[in-house]
């Protein structure tokens, strides 16, 4: 089975989909998709699917769900004598588990490839980092589970992979901007910081590739308004870092703008 968790949920056997139309079998056949090869408990699905106010009958509609899918993957293995639906979608003591092949979900492929990038950052090969990370951030296709009303627990998944998307795609661009691609970035990074106006990691990151692409004027300005933005909403000042590396701009000293850019990175 392929699944999709990185956009809207899709999920194939055979190339047949295998995502049912209604809310609560979806939001079922989600959270087993995330913990693919993992039993989930019937208490976790449960909270999901009702939350605090779990019915009476909870029990048998969701043995009512799970029925559901096993026969939508049943019609997807159109008489496959080799596998049944059971073998797919596994009963547990106390849950069910979605068997899936290894590297067929896209968030655990996202989490895999994100992991070796982030190891390669750390060793300082860069080269391969940003290969990895771009890799890994062109499994997305949209916010996680865009088309999934989500429970309590979908809802701290979802979170948690988004989140993750965000700091894959920061060091990334740390990864091009350590590579010397500062122009290529430029672009990029000055649209990311017109949709996160208080992300302080995103402007520092434009302020050095605007300031090493002769535009120190612009990240002077790039600096101001997120300064203005985060007095505005938060009543805050921008990190000693970020001033840090405001002044070092200020200064026109390319050396010292490039210790405050280490020192920023360091305290993110």
């Amino acid at each position: 089975m392929d699944i999709q968790i990185l956009g809207a949920l899709a999920a194939q056997e055979r190339g047949v989909s295998v995502v049912p139309s209604a809310a609560k079998p979806r939001q079922l056949l989600a959270l087993l998709a995330l913990h693919a090869d993992r039993v989930v408990s019937v208490p976790t699905l449960m909270e999901e699917i009702w939350g605090e106010c779990i019915p009476r009958s909870a029990s048998t509609t969701l043995q009512t769900y799970i029925l559901q899918l096993r026969r939508r993957l049943t019609a997807a293995l159109d008489g496959d004598p080799r596998r049944d639906a059971k073998d797919i979608l596994v009963t547990r003591f106390g849950g069910y588990l979605l068997q899936v092949e290894p590297g067929r979900v896209d968030a655990h492929e996202f989490d895999r490839l994100a992991a070796a990038g982030a190891t390669a950052f750390e060793v300082g090969d860069h080269r391969a980092a940003s290969d990895l990370l771009r890799r890994a951030l062109g499994l997305w296709q949209g916010p996680a589970l865009v088309d999934v009303p989500a429970g309590s627990v979908l809802e701290l998944e979802v979170l948690r992979l988004n989140e993750q998307r965000t700091t894959t795609l920061e060091r990334r661009i740390e990864s091009d901007l350590r590579l010397g691609r500062h122009a290529e970035v430029v672009p990029e990074l000055r649209v990311l910081a017109a949709r996160h106006p208080l992300h302080e990691g995103f402007c520092a990151q434009l302020m050095r590739a605007l300031h090493r692409t002769g535009g120190s004027w612009r990240a002077l300005e790039a600096y101001q308004r997120l300064r203005g933005s985060l007095v505005r909403e938060l009543g805050l000042e921008p990190s000693a870092a970020l001033q840090d590396l405001h002044r070092a701009v200020l200064s026109g000293d390319p050396d010292h703008a490039l210790r405050a850019a280490a020192t920023a990175e360091r305290a993110r």
